[in-house]
């Protein structure tokens, strides 16, 4: 079961947006997140917007889905014109899931051309797919790279079996090698994405882990810690009592693990789940979500975010399709930021970043807890007397604490 969309008002038909959207518009980067809701099977612990071919249903299908998710593209195009934005080339692309790479590459790349064709595509743009270890192939891999792909992410989440067994994961971790190898002989910057807190899983393990994806040469990793949501199958297994949900202190042990072994291995972190081995290796398309810039988020459950309007698109793929067919916004609903809600997000998201936020960024009434929160050992001192709240280690492990004492 996916995550229930936010609440929000009503989203117009016709996609309009307000007036407002185009002050300071030239000054932000353009993104594009391309939603790809297919997955070949459902992981346990996965609460995404995705669907294995038996869960879609009569008027939604794999085959037709790039062109319904072109025909949004040529809709967005209308509603950015008609609000007066200036035109930007897309600077990224992201295309995620479910598998993004249980489509053809043909489709995937006749979707990144209908990107190109309606916006250009930035001199430097970044241009992402996620894949599983064991959705691609050498040849594929070149495909992409043809495409106009420069970087992929792979899902490795564990080297272990029985960790990846319980998670659900299908793939051999003794083929992410050989993936990440194929993906650099195609040209392609590599991501590993890492998972930890599987109930079961050892600090032994986690380390195998960590070291096997440094093992791989790669110059980026994300490490999250694993969430069990309630309507997933590993929420009903622990509400069971079949699996033992991992300690905080379990969880803050295997963050620090992997921050030191990421700097002993010349990677440092750029936000509190990434780590990168220098600043062009970091992660464009995820640093204009902490930023604040635009995006246009295309296909079902994709999220928008455009000049402080917020929206979201309705989550099946029938639905979305039939919305889009139909010439109308597949938006379920949206919301407007006002200036104290678009403060209090620069706050939560700037944090995360090892740029820090600007000490003036802090909304007046949480300034007075900037000490506190140095003496606790939560924010650097010495940064914060040069102007920027940037966190400490510990503050990373307690970053949401963090944020609720500069916005309370």
């Amino acid at each position: 079961m996916s995550p229930a969309l936010p609440d929000g008002e009503d989203a117009p038909e016709d996609g309009a947006l307000p007036e407002s959207v185009v002050a300071g518009a030239a000054s932000r980067a353009f993104g594009v997140y391309l939603h790809v809701p297919f997955c070949t099977v459902r992981c346990g612990y996965c609460d995404f917007n995705t669907y294995t071919a038996t869960e879609l249903g009569g008027g939604a299908s794999q085959a037709s889905y790039p062109d319904t998710a072109i025909r949004e593209v040529s809709f967005a195009a209308e509603v950015l014109w008609a609000a007066g934005l200036p035109a930007r080339p897309v600077s990224t692309l992201f295309v995620g899931g479910g598998t993004p790479t249980v489509l053809p590459v043909a489709d995937l790349a006749r979707m990144v051309a209908a990107i190109r064709d309606t916006w250009g595509m930035a001199d430097d743009a970044e241009l992402t797919t996620e894949a599983n270890p064991d959705s691609v192939t050498r040849e594929s891999l070149l495909g992409l790279a043809a495409a106009g792909f420069t970087r992929v992410s792979f899902g490795m989440q564990s080297a272990v079996p029985h960790v990846l067994a319980t998670l659900d994961r299908t793939h051999d971790p003794a083929r992410v090698p050989d993936v990440v190898g194929w993906a650099r002989e195609a040209g392609l910057a590599v991501s590993l994405d890492l998972i930890y807190g599987t109930p079961g899983e050892s600090l032994d393990d986690w380390r195998r882990s960590v070291e096997a994806a440094l093992g791989c040469g790669v110059d980026h990793v994300s490490a999250y810690a694993l969430v069990v949501e309630p309507g997933t199958r590993m929420g009903a297994q622990v509400r069971r009592g079949e699996l033992p949900l991992p300690s905080e202190d379990d969880q803050a042990a295997k963050y620090e693990l992997a921050d030191e072994l990421f700097e002993a291995a010349g990677l440092s972190w750029y936000e509190v789940s990434n780590w990168a081995r220098t600043d062009a290796d970091a992660c464009r398309h995820n640093l204009g979500y902490w930023r604040g810039d635009d995006w246009w988020g295309i296909g079902p459950g994709a999220h928008s975010h455009v000049g402080g309007v917020r929206w979201w698109n309705v989550k099946h793929p029938r639905a979305y399709a039939t919305q889009v067919e139909a010439g109308v916004s597949p938006a379920a609903g949206r919301e407007v930021l006002g200036d104290e809600e678009r403060l209090l997000e620069r706050v939560m998201l700037g944090v995360r970043l090892s740029d820090g936020l600007p000490r003036d960024e802090v909304p007046p009434t949480g300034r007075p807890a900037i000490a506190g929160l140095i003496a606790d050992g939560l924010i650097d001192g010495a940064a914060a007397l040069r102007g920027t709240i940037v966190l400490t280690l510990r503050g990373r492990l307690l970053a949401d604490a963090v944020v609720r004492t500069l916005t309370g």
